[in-house]
C-alpha cells in the first residue's frame, strides 16, 4: 500500500499515473484504471515502466517530471 503519491498523468478516459513510495521506500508507477473498465491498479517498476511505455504521453510527462527536478536543482 502506497504511503505517499504523486500523480502525473490524467488520460482522456480516466486512467491516471502516480509515482508512489510504499513503506519500505520503493518507488513505482501506479496505473489506475478508469472505474467503467474494471482494471486492477497495477504497479510498474520506474526503468519497466520507461522501456515499455516510451512513446505513450504517460510516459513523456514522467519524464518531463523528473526533468523538473534535475532542473530545479543546481549541481552540488
Amino acid at each position: 500500500m502506497p504511503t505517499a503519491r504523486r500523480t502525473f498523468y490524467h488520460s482522456s478516459n480516466g486512467d491516471s499515473w502516480s509515482l508512489t513510495v510504499d513503506s519500505s521506500g520503493a518507488v513505482q508507477v501506479l496505473h489506475m484504471p478508469n472505474v467503467s473498465s474494471g482494471g486492477m491498479p497495477r504497479g510498474h517498476e520506474i526503468g519497466t515502466f520507461l522501456s515499455r511505455e516510451r512513446n505513450t504521453p504517460q510516459c513523456q510527462e514522467l519524464v518531463r517530471l523528473i526533468r523538473t527536478l534535475v532542473e530545479a536543482e543546481p549541481d552540488a
